[in-house]
This record gives C-alpha cells, sequence and structure tokens, in this order.
C-alpha cells in the first residue's frame, strides 16, 4: 500500500545557541539538558568563540615585550557541558578578539568585533593554539568529528566591516590553512553567509578552486520574513511561504553540484522564520506548523539544517525585557516550552520507516510496528475558521485492536504565549504565574481505542494545528477479569 524508505535525521544534526559565554549561566544549561533529553541533537552551533567575555585571546607583557596569552579555562567549561550532554561542538571562529582586531565595529549588544584581524600571523596563531589545545584536552579522535566554520555572515556588512569578499577569502585562507596543517582529516568550511548574496557561493568555490584552499563542507543560513515593521519592543515581519525556504536550499544546493565540489557537503547552519530575536512570530503556534513542512522535507536536500536557536537565553538584543519577547529559543525563559519545541519533540517521537507524505502528513512506522503520524493544517491567512479535514488509510491490519494517541497544539492547547497575553503580559511573571504558563505549555492528549476493521482515518484539524497521533497495537485483556461490569460503578 505504501513505499516505505529510511527516514532521514538531518533536521536534528545540530542546534543553535547564543554566544558561546551563556553556556555558564544556569539556565541555560537547564534548557540545554531538557531539549538533550526529550529531542537529542548531535551538535551545537553558536557565536563567541573568541570573544572576550570567553577571554581566549590575551596579551601580556613580559620584559617589555608584549606577547600574545592563551586562557582556555572558559571555554573548557563551555565545551564540557556540552560534551557531557552528548553534544559536539560545531565550531564557528569567530569574532575577532580586541585586542587583535584592526578596527573597531562590533554588532550586538554585547559587542562582537567584526573587524579583520590587525595581524594574519597573530590570528593563525590563535586558530593554531585553539585547535591544538582542543586535541589535546578531547583527543584527536573526538576534534576531527568537529566542523570548523570560518566566521559569520560575511556577505553582511553588519558582521564583516564592509562585507569585504576579497578580505573574507583572505581570513578564510588562512584559516583553513592553518587548521589543515595541524592535521588532514580536520574539517574546515564556510562562508556561512546568508540569503540574498548567493552569488558568494560560485566565487567562493571558484576561489577555493583556484588557490587551491581547503574545503570540506559548504554553509549557509536561510530565514523566509520579509522587511520588518520596527517598534520599540519588536519586529513585525510577513513571511514568505514555507517552500522558499526549500528552494533556497535547492538553488544553492545546485549550485554546489554545478561547480568543482559537487560532492561537498551542504549545512544549513541557521534557519528560522524571522531574523529578528524580537520578532513575536517566535513564540506563536503558527511558528511550529509553518516549519512542518520544511523539517519533513530539507533532509532530501541538505547535509543538515540547524534551528536557530535552542533557547531564549539569549542577549543580541540585549538582556530579554518580558517573558515572552519574540526570542529565537526552543524555550523561553523560566523553562517553558514554546509550540516550536514541540513541532521537534514530536518529529523525534516519529518511527524510523517513512510511508508517506504529503503538504500536511508525515505516516511513519517504529521498528515494533507502532505507526505514527504527524499532521498539520498551516493556515497563513487572519481570522477563524479554516478547519481541515484530512483522511489516510492506516497501514494495519484489519482484525487488530489498534489503541490511539492524540496530542494536539492548538491555540488553546500548548500554546503558553496565548495564556501570557490572558494574564496580561506580565514582563517578569511571578512563580504561581510561571507555574502556570509551564503547565500551559504541554499539549493536548486525546485517547482511544480503535475497533478491529477500522482501517480510514480522518482527522479534523483546527486553524495551524500540529497533530501526533500514535497508533500501538493492543490486546484486550478485558475477558480475563471474571464479573468485571463496569455498569456497575456510579454513572457510568
Amino acid at each position: 500500500m505504501y513505499k516505505e524508505r529510511q527516514r532521514k535525521q538531518n533536521w536534528k544534526y545540530c542546534i543553535g545557541t547564543g554566544r558561546l559565554g551563556l553556556a555558564l549561566q544556569e539556565e541555560y544549561v537547564k534548557h540545554l539538558r531538557q531539549l538533550q533529553e526529550e529531542i537529542g541533537f548531535r551538535y551545537i552551533r553558536g557565536h563567541g568563540l573568541f570573544h572576550d567575555d570567553i577571554g581566549i585571546y590575551q596579551e601580556l607583557e613580559m620584559d617589555g615585550v608584549v606577547k600574545p596569552f592563551y586562557n582556555f579555562t572558559y571555554i573548557d567549561r563551555i565545551f564540557d557541558t556540552f560534551l557531557d550532554l552528548d553534544l559536539k561542538p560545531f565550531v564557528e571562529f569567530g569574532f575577532m578578539p580586541r585586542k587583535l582586531a584592526s578596527g573597531q565595529q562590533t554588532i550586538f549588544y554585547w559587542q562582537g568585533n567584526v573587524t579583520p584581524p590587525a595581524d594574519y600571523q597573530k590570528w593563525a596563531e590563535l586558530i593554531q593554539k585553539t585547535v591544538e589545545h582542543f586535541i589535546e584536552r578531547y583527543g584527536l579522535d573526538e576534534v576531527l568529528t568537529w566542523p570548523f566554520e570560518v566566521w559569520n555572515e560575511p556577505n553582511l556588512t553588519n558582521f564583516w566591516e564592509n562585507a569585504d569578499q576579497q578580505a573574507y577569502f583572505k581570513l578564510y585562507e588562512v584559516t583553513a590553512k592553518t587548521v589543515k596543517a595541524i592535521h588532514p582529516d580536520l574539517q574546515v568550511g564556510g562562508p556561512a553567509i546568508c540569503g540574498g548574496t548567493d552569488y558568494w557561493v560560485k566565487d567562493f568555490l571558484d576561489f577555493c578552486r583556484d588557490r587551491h584552499v581547503p574545503v570540506d563542507f559548504f554553509s549557509r543560513h536561510a530565514y523566509t520574513s520579509q522587511k520588518p515593521e520596527v517598534t520599540p519592543d519588536y519586529y513585525y515581519q510577513e513571511l514568505e511561504p514555507p517552500e522558499n525556504m526549500l528552494e533556497q536550499f535547492l538553488s544553492v544546493k545546485e549550485m554546489i553540484k554545478a561547480s568543482d565540489f559537487a560532492d561537498l557537503p551542504f549545512h544549513i547552519t541557521e534557519f528560522n522564520t524571522s531574523y529578528s530575536p524580537i520578532n513575536p512570530i517566535h513564540d506563536t503556534l503558527i511558528n511550529a506548523t509553518y516549519l512542518a513542512k520544511i523539517l519533513a522535507v530539507a533532509g532530501d536536500i541538505v547535509d543538515s539544517f540547524s534551528y536557530w536557536t535552542f533557547s531564549d537565553v539569549f542577549e543580541e538584543s540585549g538582556i530579554p525585557k518580558s517573558q515572552f519577547h519574540g526570542g529565537f529559543g526552543l524555550i523561553a525563559l523560566n523553562q517553558i516550552p514554546k509550540p516550536t519545541y514541540h513541532l521537534f519533540s514530536f518529529f523525534n517521537q516519529l518511527g524510523e520507516t517513512e510511508l508517506y507524505r504529503d503538504d500536511q502528513l508525515l505516516l511513519t512506522k517504529k521498528a515494533d510496528g507502532t505507526i505514527i503520524a504527524l499532521a498539520w493544517n498551516l493556515v497563513m491567512e487572519k481570522g477563524t475558521g479554516f478547519e481541515k479535514t484530512i483522511r489516510f488509510t492506516l497501514p494495519i491490519e484489519s482484525d487488530q485492536i489498534w489503541f490511539k494517541q492524540r496530542k494536539r497544539l492548538t491555540e488553546r492547547h500548548g500554546n503558553p504565549w496565548g495564556v501570557w497575553k490572558q494574564l496580561g503580559r506580565p514582563r517578569f511573571p511571578t512563580q504561581t504565574q510561571i507555574k502556570l504558563l509551564q503547565a500551559s505549555s504541554q499539549p493536548l492528549i486525546e485517547t482511544e481505542q480503535l475497533e478491529s476493521g477500522q482501517v480510514i482515518e480522518q482527522i479534523q484539524l483546527e486553524k495551524n494545528e500540529l497533530t501526533l497521533l500514535t497508533y500501538l497495537p493492543i490486546k484486550d485483556e478485558t475477558p480475563t477479569y471474571p464479573g468485571l461490569d463496569d455498569g456497575k460503578l456510579v454513572s457510568y
């Protein structure tokens, strides 16, 4: 009836994080532990490896001579935390240490320096000492599994002074050759560009070919939001259809295939709806429903796609000013899962084998015979209504009895942002309010027993509903209870 195929797990290859220094905060680690216990990503990527809050690069004066000093105290603590939670670093080299920077331009509240190094020899030594330290601490076999990505979005003037392509190519060449000189099998790549300037794809790969510069993977970012309306607290942005993101992936993939590096692994090291950390869309149900098709399909195109980010412990636009503030995170402050968190959790509960997929349904099977389906009803129009009924055939024996569980995310269930609004949008909720928001973040669970012979399912979905359906074959042991009569119970 259905054509079976193995489900790809590219959607959980990597997860994004705010700057690495945030990993020194207690709430950050609580969020990360919850994420790994319930979903379990393989890699984690964030900015700020060389930012001054971690303090790897320092300079000391000795006998009138200024020399570099490399301090790995904090990065060891951070990477130890990641590895203890079964997360490998997807290492981004950036931003520029203040004492090594050629200029003063910075980005974000925490002032990441985005200028080239004043001394490329010192930059190369920083890369060398850092990578060699990782090998000494964690072992060569481990570090060989870590991708090293050079910089972040150098095609934007905000992230790289003047968006100077040739200056970035020089940084990449020096960095990549330094990494490969340590060990030829270490993985290095880039250029971590965002959309809008995809001519960088060909330019970058041609540069690597012409200069014989090593490149082990190509990285890009993807968002689907349009030009923002800016207010003091929020960005508001319309979204392109989700197919737009898949088209971005496919377009770049085709450019890579047409290059001299046709088989180069392709990683999306950031993706989301909006690129702003103060866009309320991230807190809403539609953010989860919108991304369902992308999680279902994108693994057929790219080797990984990393959601930006796992936690609202995040400070690019400053310290968060309220409980819900449009943050990127899957988990809101005070350890409150958002609907998009449950999207990833639902994907993690699906079976290993894919039976069927369309624009609203993903039907899977587990090795033990359990059938698990994910269904969604994306509606980007405003207004009420828009309910939709989907029908599908269950691949089950007609004489088998099944237990059915349905986990539902709707505007009324699993939507803590909606409850927060009903509470009057408290910026800094009380402990009682926090407990209420945590409780309201959980999906609605409905159960029933399917009679034998019922193989056609008909599911009604509310506007932007996301539903996980689990069908478990059971053996009904009711006849083994002599004298059992539920009718003798009061009210039954």
